[in-house]
C-alpha cells in the first residue's frame, strides 16, 4: 500500500487520481454530492446513484479510497472489511481532502456538500463528524480542521457501520449539525441494525434533524447488483426507493 500523505493538499493529489467526476449542464458552480463506497471498494451500483443526483442538479464527486493506494478489491476484502487497515477514523482524512479539494474546483460550490457513505463509506463519514479537535491526530493529515466539515450540509448514510470501534455513539458529532439521512436494512447481518440505530438515536439527543428510511426486508448491499456475499440480496425496487431518498436528502440540505 502507498504511504499515506500527512497534509491535505498531498492527500487530495493521491485521491485525485482516483475520483469520477458527474456533473449537470452548464458552467455551475454546482452544489456537490461526495460519494464514498464500502470496504470492498468502488462498486458500479454507485453509478445509478449519481446519476439520479446529476439529474436533481447536483454534480457528484465518486471517490475511490483504494486505487490510488495501490489498493484492490481483494485488499479490501481482506484487510479493510476486517479493520485490520483504513479503519474508519482513519479514512476520514479522505472527507477533509476532498473538501479541500473542492475548493480549486470552478464547478463547485464546496460551501454546498452532502457526504453520501455506504457501509464502510458510512462509518468514515460518521468519524469525520465525532473525531472534532482530534482529527488531525486520528487522521494522520497534519492540518485536517473540523471547521471545514461546516461545508457538509448533510450526511446520507446507507447500512453504515457504527459498531466498535466506531466513534459517534461515545462522542456525538462534536458540535456538527449537518442534516443526517439513513437508509437501513432490517435483516441486515453485517452490520445489524443496533449499531447505526445508537448512533442515530445519539445525534436526535443531541438535536440533530435525522431521517431514516428504514426496508424491513433488506438484507446489507441490498442496493448492489454485483454483490457476491451470501449474506446480501439485491432487491431493484428497494434500490430505486433509496435513489428517491438520496434526491430528497439532497434537495433538502443543499437547497
Amino acid at each position: 500500500m502507498i504511504a499515506q500523505p500527512s497534509t491535505l493538499a498531498a492527500r487530495a493529489d493521491l485521491l485525485a487520481r482516483g475520483v469520477r467526476v458527474l456533473k449537470p449542464a452548464g458552467p455551475g458552480p454546482f452544489p456537490v454530492a461526495l460519494q464514498m463506497h464500502g470496504c470492498a471498494g468502488s462498486q458500479p451500483f454507485q453509478n445509478s446513484y449519481a446519476e439520479a443526483a446529476v439529474n436533481a442538479g447536483a454534480a457528484v464527486v465518486i471517490v475511490d479510497s483504494f486505487t490510488p493506494r495501490g489498493m484492490s478489491r481483494l485488499d479490501g476484502s481482506l484487510f479493510v472489511c476486517t479493520g485490520t487497515v483504513l479503519r474508519g477514523a482513519q479514512r476520514a482524512g479522505d472527507l477533509y481532502a476532498m473538501l479541500h479539494w473542492l475548493k480549486s474546483q470552478p464547478w463547485a460550490d464546496a460551501s454546498r456538500v452532502m457526504a453520501a457513505g455506504w457501509s464502510h463509506g458510512g462509518w468514515t463519514i460518521m468519524d469525520g463528524f465525532a473525531q472534532g479537535d482530534g482529527a488531525a491526530r486520528m487522521t494522520g493529515l497534519t492540518d485536517a480542521d473540523p471547521g471545514m466539515l461546516k461545508a457538509v450540509r448533510g450526511a446520507f448514510l446507507v447500512y453504515p457501520y457504527a459498531s466498535f470501534p466506531s466513534l459517534t455513539s461515545a462522542r456525538g458529532w462534536q458540535g456538527a449539525r449537518p442534516k443526517v439521512f439513513a437508509v437501513l436494512g432490517g435483516k441486515d447481518a453485517v452490520v445489524g441494525t443496533g449499531g447505526p440505530m445508537k448512533a442515530l438515536n445519539r445525534l436526535k439527543a443531541d438535536g440533530l434533524q435525522v431521517d431514516v428510511l428504514t426496508f424491513p426486508d433488506a438484507t446489507h448491499a441490498f442496493d448492489d447488483d454485483d454483490a457476491n456475499d451470501p449474506r446480501t440480496r439485491y432487491r431493484a425496487d428497494l434500490r430505486t426507493q433509496a435513489e428517491q431518498f438520496y434526491v430528497r436528502a439532497l434537495r433538502t440540505a443543499l437547497v
